[in-house]
């Protein structure tokens, strides 16, 4: 496996074939390249992972700091493609965010995930990830960008 950061235009569309699989309700690639570059202005980065030649998941984190943490990193984004879970693909790209986390200095390592995907709370909770609150949000305005 190799597993390297994914930066340019190119590279960013390139993967919206993976990132589709967990985001499918953005539809245009190139919307999808800029959201992903606008969160890079913020300090987001997209780690891939390539198994057998081929871009096999994906995840985008973001190290942050705030008073509940201290200073975190924040995991916005975690998939394997559907014909490669299983593989220790997923695990692995938590490994590495982790050991990034850990080399910058960061207290936690934080993510969230939906109520009802309790395939995916069993996965975190394996990789030692533990519920530790619940996440409320509220529809302010429809947009497409």
């Amino acid at each position: 496996m190799i597993y390297r950061h994914i930066e340019s235009a190119d590279d960013i569309v390139e993967s919206f074939a993976v990132m589709r699989e967990l985001r499918p309700h953005i539809e245009d690639a190139n919307l999808y390249c800029e959201r992903v570059q606008r969160q890079q202005q913020d300090g987001y980065r997209l780690l891939g992972v390539w198994q057998d030649d081929e871009l096999s998941g994906l995840t985008g984190y973001r190290h942050l700091e705030n008073l509940i943490y201290g200073r975190f990193t924040y995991i916005d984004d975690l998939v394997v493609r559907h014909s490669r879970q299983r593989s220790k693909l997923g695990e692995g790209l938590i490994d590495q965010v982790r050991t990034l986390a850990k080399a910058d200095g960061r207290a936690m390592l934080v993510l969230d995930t939906g109520l009802a995907n309790s395939m995916a709370q069993r996965f975190y909770f394996r990789n030692g990830l533990l519920a530790r609150g619940l996440h409320f949000s509220q529809q302010l305005e429809e947009t497409g960008a």
